[in-house]
């Protein structure tokens, strides 16, 4: 569990403490991880059911994974962006938190955008879990889902442009042009001049790296 008990919380909430002390210098915090917090795909659980999509019968998933404290460091330390995979497929979220506070845009955000770019090992589930006729969807996607794509293959990339506004572009296979070309602009950003790159999910200013 991530607890400031136990070893990996402990790191990872002073990795997250030393970077927001110099914030000026990193004004973009990007956390990688392996699994999502959030996800609306009934293949491939990912967390707690707190965070997950809910059956079309209103109940919750009975998943485990890591507990709530875990989302509450992130929104804690002002991380901008949550990358992950695990899920074969693509989701992108609104700014959200605790599940339900969403905000249904992406201008002066103050909470944690999540993406989940998985759909680079789309086919998986072709082997596994699907049959005909079967939607790997709840009925009604939850409020904090903005997209999602379990049809198509495809990866994504990120340009930070300046220290309050980044680029998310969603490529299909095989295309030249993005089927999802989003702009994300940061409530409060830092106070820096800077001009800041990053693309296909390798961030290089700022990350905090967790493997799950």
């Amino acid at each position: 569990a991530v607890v400031s008990s136990r070893v990996r919380g402990t790191w990872f909430e002073n990795v997250l403490t030393k970077i927001n002390e110099e914030r000026d210098k990193w004004p973009w915090l990007v956390v990688y991880q392996h699994r999502p917090i959030y996800n609306s795909n009934k293949n491939h659980g990912n967390w707690t059911g707190t965070n997950n999509y809910t059956n079309d019968d209103g109940s919750k998933p009975e998943h485990f994974g890591w507990p709530d404290r875990y989302e509450e460091l992130i929104v804690k330390h002002r991380v901008d962006l949550v990358l992950a995979g695990h899920v074969h497929h693509y989701e992108r979220s609104w700014p959200v938190k605790n599940r339900d506070n969403v905000t249904q845009s992406y201008n002066d955000v103050d909470k944690p955008v999540h993406i989940t770019c998985g759909h680079g090992g789309k086919g998986l589930y072709k082997w596994m879990w699907d049959f005909e006729d079967r939607s790997t969807y709840g009925k009604v996607p939850p409020a904090f889902s903005a997209a999602r794509d379990h049809d198509n293959w495809g990866h994504c990339e990120l340009d930070f442009i300046d220290t309050k506004t980044v680029q998310h572009r969603m490529y299909l296979m095989g295309e030249s042009e993005p089927q999802e070309d989003i702009i994300i602009t940061k409530l409060n950003g830092a106070k820096v001049q800077a001009t800041l790159a990053l693309s296909a999910f390798i961030p290089a200013l700022c990350l905090a790296l967790i493997a799950i």
